[in-house]
């Protein structure tokens, strides 16, 4: 493709996934107002300017004693209608908790509840996010360092996604939405998009992305028998029995988000795997110059070899560990294995490592033979004492069409 009609194309793909997000965002948006269920209080940030005193009261329970310490301190407010202004409030640490928590001090950075019914300002938390936006913006630049224009448009492309969970996806569930169409839009999307921003409009993409739709959907089916089968109701922590207080008279689908969740978590994975195949297929075609379908197919399924195995891990390990404070939690209070493992909670954790797996196992040999598909071109005889200059040629043209 000309660089011209790439860039046109490039532009599009851009503009499509714009035009995606506003339009979800209006669908997806519904009548349902959470406003009056949320607490009378309005956030702010503010900067610690001076501690104005700080008391300690000691609680004696009888079996227990703690000590409550109490801070007062004055803060200025740096967003909102109030910026600017100097305001007082209080910092409370239970001893009860016996959590490590900082006293605040001159200059720390926090975050403030204002409620509306006793005008009062509280502590709520320590500004956190500032730390983690200066590291996500050094891996940022690194990634356009490294990866120069790839990286630059896998920057876009995931910016696409985020957008998408939190202006289509996430609306849509609250809005009372159907949660496996809003699932399987999301997932689709994010596919279409990131192959096409990140790689562009080629075999490489076409294959990744066919692989991909194919290990996802199978995910999906297998996720949905499963849930039947091993009769879940959703209810696995406090946060999923606060959403149905959301909407008494429609409750949100507990099954379905657990679904949701499998699948969108799962997709991730099987987008690398697919890729992964596609890219090095694409390589091995290019150093062969002519190869057929059974070579190419064959040479899939022995990389996809090398990269199941570490992948599996990588999946497995992630949740694992998202969830390791829960585990230890059930662990403690399980009497028995059998207990522990027929654990709702568990079982939700368990399905979302196999379902993921399931779905890679599959995207490994359809993506290997769709690529042997795409990649085989028509038969073309060409002479086997071929001189160098014409083997660099025709590996150059073949790159310069993908690119």
């Amino acid at each position: 493709m000309k660089k011209s009609h790439s860039r046109l194309f490039y532009i599009g793909v851009l503009a499509f996934a714009a035009l995606f997000l506003f339009v979800g965002n209006r669908i997806a948006s519904g009548v349902l107002d959470f406003s009056e269920q949320i607490d009378d209080f309005t956030v702010f940030s503010a900067v610690v300017t001076s501690v104005t005193g700080r008391t300690e009261d000691a609680i004696d329970m009888g079996y227990f004693t703690s000590t409550d310490i109490t801070i007062t301190f004055n803060a200025r407010i740096t967003n909102g209608a109030r910026r600017g202004e100097t305001v007082q409030a209080q910092h409370t640490i239970s001893g009860f908790l016996d959590l490590p928590e900082a006293e605040v001090e001159a200059g720390d950075r926090v975050v403030l509840g204002y409620d509306d019914f006793s005008g009062t300002f509280f502590f709520m938390t320590h500004q956190r996010i500032n730390s983690v936006l200066i590291l996500g913006f050094i891996f940022l630049l690194l990634m356009i360092l490294f990866g120069r224009k790839k990286g630059f448009n896998s920057i876009v492309a995931l910016g696409f996604i985020c957008m998408a969970i939190f202006m289509v996806f996430v609306p849509a569930i609250l809005s009372g939405r159907n949660i496996y169409i809003a699932t399987f839009v999301t997932v689709i999307y994010s596919i279409v998009t990131t192959l096409l921003i990140v790689i562009g409009p080629n075999k490489k993409a076409i294959s990744a992305m066919l692989g991909c739709l194919g290990g996802v959907l199978f995910a999906a089916i297998l996720m949905a028998a499963m849930n039947g089968i091993v009769q879940l109701t959703g209810f696995i922590d406090h946060e999923t029995r606060s959403l149905i207080m959301l909407n008494p008279e429609n409750p949100i689908n507990l099954q379905a988000i657990i679904f949701a969740g499998v699948i969108i978590g799962s997709a991730g994975a099987i987008m690398d795997v697919a890729m992964s195949i596609a890219s090095s297929l694409w390589e091995v075609k290019l150093a062969g110059v002519k190869s057929d379908f059974r070579s190419i197919f064959k040479s899939g399924i022995e990389i996809g070899k090398d990269i199941l195995g570490t992948m599996l891990n990588t999946l497995i390990l992630a949740y694992i560990g998202s969830s390791i404070t829960v585990i230890l939690l059930i662990t403690a209070h399980s009497a028995s294995f059998a207990g522990l493992f027929n654990t709702e909670m568990i079982i939700v954790e368990l399905l979302r490592a196999l379902v993921g797996s399931f779905g890679m196992f599959l995207t490994l040999p359809l993506t290997a033979a769709i690529c042997g598909a795409l990649y085989t071109r028509k038969p073309k005889d060409t002479p086997q004492d071929t001189p160098l200059p014409e083997l660099q040629s025709d590996i150059l043209n073949l790159r310069a069409e993908q690119s």
